[in-house]
C-alpha cells in the first residue's frame, strides 16, 4: 500500500487529524471517493483475524477481575495456564482503541508462554471498550494521561500480590499501551520489566526513576514516534539505566498487529521471541503451561 495513505492512517488514528480531514486526504490521494471507501477497509482492523489463540482453549483459565487503582475500579482480563504453580506476571496494555479482541489474544499468548497475564482494560470506568473502534479511540482521548498511568501501575501490587503470582511483574504494551509502560516504568519503583512496541517516550528528566529494565521496540518508518528515541535513549544512557532497543527496518507502526494492514510478520516474529526471553530472563522463567 502508497506510503503516504498508510502514513495518514496512522496521524487519523493518532488524533494528528480528524475524520473529515483524512477522508479528503485519502480521496485526493486515492484519486476518488469511491476509491478512498475501498481502501478503507483494508486499513482499519479485522479481528475476526485476532483468535491465534482460541478464547476457550483448554489449557487456560480466563476471568475477569478488577482492582482499586487509588478509588477507581480498574476492570481486567486475566488469563494464567490451568497448571498449577506460581508464576512471574505480565500487565498488558492496549493501544488507543481499548481492551479490544486483539489484545485479548495478545493476553492469551503470554498465558500460554507460562505468564499470569492480565489485559486491563483502562476504559472500564468509562463503561468497558465498545465494540467500535472508532469509539473506543474517542474514549480514549478523554483520559488524562498521568492520571492513567498512576491506575496502570496500581496494577503491579494487584498482581504481585496474587495468589498465583511469584510477586515478579512486568509490563508490555503496543501504542498508546507502548507509551504507559514508559511511564509506569518512572512510576513504579517494584516494576521488574518493560516492554514497549512503539511507544511515546517519558520526558528526560524522568528517567532517574526508572528501575525496571526495558526492551523498547520501534518500527523503523515510524518517524512519529522514532523522533523521541534519540533524546530518550541519551537519558537512559545518561542515568546508567538498563535498557535494550531495537528498530525494525522498512516497517510500520503497528507492525505487531496482526489483525491490521500494518502487520509485517517477520518483524513481528522476531520481536515476540526477544519480548519472551527478556520476560523470564527479568521475571524468571514460569512455569509450563
Amino acid at each position: 500500500m502508497d506510503q503516504r495513505i498508510i502514513d495518514l492512517y496512522d496521524s487519523f488514528t493518532h488524533g494528528v487529524i480528524h475524520r473529515r480531514d483524512f477522508m479528503d486526504r485519502l480521496t485526493t490521494i486515492a484519486g476518488s471517493s469511491a476509491a478512498a471507501l475501498a481502501l478503507l477497509p483494508m486499513l482499519q482492523n479485522d479481528y475476526a483475524r485476532a483468535a491465534i489463540i482460541p478464547a476457550d482453549d483448554a489449557r487456560l483459565a480466563i476471568d475477569t477481575v478488577s482492582y482499586d487503582a487509588g478509588g477507581t475500579k480498574i476492570s481486567g482480563y486475566l488469563a494464567r495456564p490451568k497448571s498449577k504453580g506460581k508464576r512471574p506476571a505480565v500487565i498488558v496494555i492496549h493501544q488507543n482503541r481499548g481492551l479490544n479482541p486483539h489484545i485479548q489474544d495478545i493476553t492469551r499468548r503470554i498465558a500460554l508462554e507460562g505468564f499470569l497475564a492480565l489485559g486491563v482494560d483502562m476504559l472500564s470506568p468509562l463503561g468497558g471498550t465498545p465494540g467500535d473502534e472508532d469509539k473506543g479511540r474517542d474514549m480514549i482521548a478523554t483520559l488524562k494521561p498521568d492520571e492513567a498511568a498512576q491506575q496502570i501501575a496500581a496494577a503491579v501490587p494487584f498482581l504481585a500480590k496474587h495468589a498465583e503470582s511469584t510477586g515478579s511483574v512486568g509490563a508490555i504494551g503496543f501504542c498508546w499501551g507502548g507509551g504507559m509502560v514508559n511511564r509506569i516504568a518512572v512510576l513504579s519503583p517494584d516494576l521488574k520489566a518493560g516492554v514497549a512496541y512503539y511507544g511515546a517516550q517519558p520526558p528526560a528528566d524522568k528517567v532517574a526513576s526508572i528501575n525496571a529494565p526495558l526492551l523498547l521496540q520501534y518500527a523503523g518508518l515510524d518517524q512519529r514516534i522514532n523522533a523521541g528515541i534519540p533524546a530518550y535513549e541519551a537519558a537512559l544512557k545518561a542515568a546508567n539505566k538498563r535498557h535494550t532497543i531495537h528498530i525494525y527496518p522498512d516497517v510500520n507502526h503497528a507492525f505487531n498487529n496482526d489483525t491490521g494492514d500494518r502487520f509485517n510478520k517477520p518483524a513481528a516474529d522476531l520481536a515476540w521471541s526477544r519480548t519472551v526471553a527478556f520476560f523470564k530472563e527479568n521475571l524468571g522463567a514460569p512455569p509450563k503451561a
